[in-house]
C-alpha cells in the first residue's frame, strides 16, 4: 500500500515538473509589437524598426516608446527623435489626445529636421489605441510652425508615407482659396503662395488653410476683402480623396460658428476651395465621422457638395 502511494506522489511531482515551463511561458507574454519611427543620419527619411513592448496598459507602453525614441539604436545610420540638444519635459495623456511638453531648445532646430522628428514621434506614439491625436507644446506653449501658424494637434494621417520617396520634400504652390465677404454672404477669393512639406496631402492643407482664416499677405482678387469662415479651433482628423469625392472629417468645433457669415458661406468656403484641386469633383463633410448632421440646423451634411459659383460673386 505504502509502494503504491509513494508512486502516486512520484507521477504527482513529475507532472508538477512538466507544468513549470507552461507557467514560466505564460508570465513571459509581452505586449504587441510597435514601430519605432527613427530619422536617418541625412535628413532625408523616416525609417523605423519594430519593438515588442513589456506591457499592454496604455501608460506604461507610452513610457516603453518614449524610452525607446530617447536610446540609440544598434543600427548607426538611425537617430532617435528623442535625443538631441532639447529635452522632453512632461507629457500626458488626456481625453484620447497626448500633450508632449518640450523644453525652449526645441525651438532651435532646422526646419526639415523639425518636421521629421515631428512625424517620428507622432507615428510612432500613435500606433497606441488610445492616443487618438498628438499635441506638442514648447515651454508650456502651442508648437507654432515657422510661419508663426500654431501646428495644433497631429495624427498619423497628417504624415503621410511616401513610399520610398524622401519626407522632407517641399513643394511650392499657389493656392486659390474662397473666405467670407465683407457681408458674411458671399465668398471672397484669395491668393495664397505656400511651401509646404510632401507629408501632407494638398486636400488637407487646403483645408487647414481655410480652418486659419485669411492672411495679411493673401492677394484678394478684384480687391477683395477676406474674412473668417470657420471656426479656428476646429480640428481635422483626417483628408482622403477616392473616385474624386474629397472626404473631410472634422471634429465637433466645426459646429461652433463664432463669425457672422451664413451657414452656405462656411460650407462652400471650404467646398470651392477644395475643387479649385484637379483631382477634387465633390466634397463629403463629416463631424467625428458621421454625416447624419444638420449644420446649423439648415444644411445636410449627408449631401455630395459640388462647387457653388453664386456665392462667388
Amino acid at each position: 500500500m505504502k509502494r503504491k502511494k509513494a508512486w502516486w506522489l512520484f507521477v504527482i511531482f513529475c507532472l508538477a515538473l512538466l507544468s513549470v515551463p507552461a507557467c514560466q511561458k505564460r508570465e513571459e507574454k509581452k505586449g504587441d509589437v510597435y514601430k519605432i519611427f527613427y530619422v536617418n543620419h541625412d535628413n532625408t527619411s523616416v525609417l523605423y524598426y519594430e519593438y515588442t513592448t513589456e506591457s499592454k496598459d496604455a501608460n506604461v507602453v507610452i513610457e516603453e516608446l518614449i524610452g525607446q525614441m530617447q536610446t540609440l539604436p544598434e543600427r548607426l545610420e538611425y537617430r532617435p527623435p528623442l535625443t538631441g540638444s532639447f529635452k522632453l519635459v512632461s507629457y500626458n495623456l488626456a481625453d484620447g489626445q497626448l500633450t508632449l511638453d518640450f523644453d525652449e531648445e526645441y525651438r532651435n532646430q532646422e526646419m526639415i529636421t523639425e518636421i521629421l522628428i515631428r512625424a517620428a514621434i507622432v507615428r510612432t506614439l500613435t500606433q497606441v489605441r488610445e492616443v487618438q491625436y498628438v499635441s506638442f507644446l514648447v515651454g508650456t506653449q502651442p508648437l507654432a510652425d515657422a510661419s508663426g501658424n500654431v501646428v495644433g494637434v497631429m495624427n498619423r494621417d497628417l504624415f503621410i508615407d511616401n513610399a520610398g520617396n524622401e519626407i522632407n520634400t517641399y513643394e511650392k504652390a499657389r493656392l486659390r482659396l474662397y473666405f467670407a465677404n465683407e457681408e458674411g454672404n458671399g465668398l471672397a477669393e484669395v491668393t495664397r503662395n505656400k511651401v509646404y512639406s510632401s507629408n501632407i496631402s494638398m486636400e488637407r492643407l487646403v483645408v487647414e488653410e481655410i480652418i486659419a482664416g485669411p492672411m495679411e499677405s493673401d492677394m484678394g482678387l478684384g480687391n477683395n476683402k477676406a474674412y473668417p469662415v470657420m471656426n479656428p479651433e476646429t480640428k481635422v482628423i483626417n483628408v482622403n480623396i477616392r473616385d474624386g469625392i474629397c472626404y473631410v472629417n472634422l471634429d465637433g468645433g466645426f459646429i461652433n460658428q463664432i463669425y457672422n457669415v451664413t451657414p452656405e458661406v462656411t460650407i462652400y468656403a471650404m467646398v470651392n476651395s477644395l475643387v479649385e484641386l484637379s483631382n477634387v469633383n465633390k466634397v463629403q463633410i463629416s463631424i467625428d465621422g458621421e454625416t447624419n448632421v444638420n449644420y446649423r440646423e439648415s444644411i445636410s451634411l449627408s449631401t455630395l457638395f459640388e462647387r457653388n459659383l453664386e456665392l462667388e460673386k
